[in-house]
């Protein structure tokens, strides 16, 4: 039987996560989970939001028995990593902007760390919440250092992400939201996507702006679930791509009992068979 993963996030963000681990470990069965009732997370305080997505999760994990529990949302990884941890006895990886990553590659680019050469700007893009967080002030101390960090929070990306996957309808507005963020007071040369909705709109971002490498932490959490889940990565994997067949199980959850999430059923569905969609069961 394969192993299981359950992927939770507010909306349709977390599909970013979900893709990419779906091209790593194909054979992997994956359980989406939206917290669609309590939508958007980024606009609530904090004292609500950790015991909501503490009941979801604990209550998901019950009902699904997954493996693995990627909590495919910055607030609510920054939030509840620690307590779910704690209540949970399976793993539980959490996202985080992937500040490290656009650092280093900004460094590689200018050859030295000087903050004020052209490479040495990198960008965070992100809720106000995450961009504001004292979580991500630690991670540009630690790790960023030697860049000069521009942070811009956005709640239209979001908006737009969501409308999407959900309506496929394009973003408009995109250039002159951001541009004069990117380009002021001298042009980015990385930009770090810090809100799992965000990278759904990659493809119009690079279209946009082809100068600017656009990071994402999807490969990364990718590449955690493999080394949590070392079982799965042997002859399965083998076998699913002599055999796209064998590929893993897809399904979707939802907590609004008044609103399928169509869109993200859709999205799914480009990338294999749905065998279930449902309302999160609350036994």
């Amino acid at each position: 039987m394969n192993s299981s993963v359950l992927i939770f996030d507010s909306g349709v963000g977390g599909l970013s996560i979900l893709t990419e681990v779906r091209q790593r470990l194909p054979h992997l069965s994956l359980h989406y989970l939206m917290d669609n009732e309590a939508f958007p997370y980024g606009l609530k305080p904090d004292d609500e939001l950790i015991p909501r997505v503490l009941k979801v999760c604990t209550l998901a994990v019950k009902a699904l028995q997954p493996d693995l529990l990627i909590i495919a949302c910055n607030t609510a990884s920054t939030l509840t990593l620690p307590q779910l941890r704690e209540q949970l006895s399976i793993p539980v990886v959490g996202v985080v902007p992937a500040i490290k990553v656009a650092a280093a590659q900004a460094a590689e680019t200018t050859g030295t760390p000087d903050s004020w050469r052209p490479g040495g700007h990198i960008g965070l893009l992100a809720t106000p919440a995450t961009i504001n967080r004292t979580y991500t002030d630690n991670l540009i101390r630690d790790f960023a250092g030697h860049c000069t960090v521009r942070r811009f929070g956005s709640t239209e990306l979001v908006q737009w992400a969501e409308d999407w996957i959900n309506e496929q309808r394009t973003p408009y507005g995109l250039f002159e939201h951001l541009n004069s963020w990117l380009q002021h007071p001298v042009p980015l040369s990385h930009v770090v996507l810090g809100c799992t909705h965000f990278p759904l709109l990659k493809a119009q971002l690079q279209q946009q702006w082809p100068a600017i490498t656009w990071v994402d932490s999807g490969n990364a959490i990718a590449r955690r679930v493999a080394d949590l889940l070392p079982q799965t990565v042997s002859s399965t994997t083998l076998a699913t791509a002599i055999n796209p067949a064998r590929n893993g199980d897809l399904q979707c959850f939802w907590t609004d009992s008044h609103k399928e999430p169509t869109g993200a059923i859709r999205y799914l569905s480009t990338l294999g068979p749905v065998s279930r969609c449902a309302v999160l069961p609350e036994k």
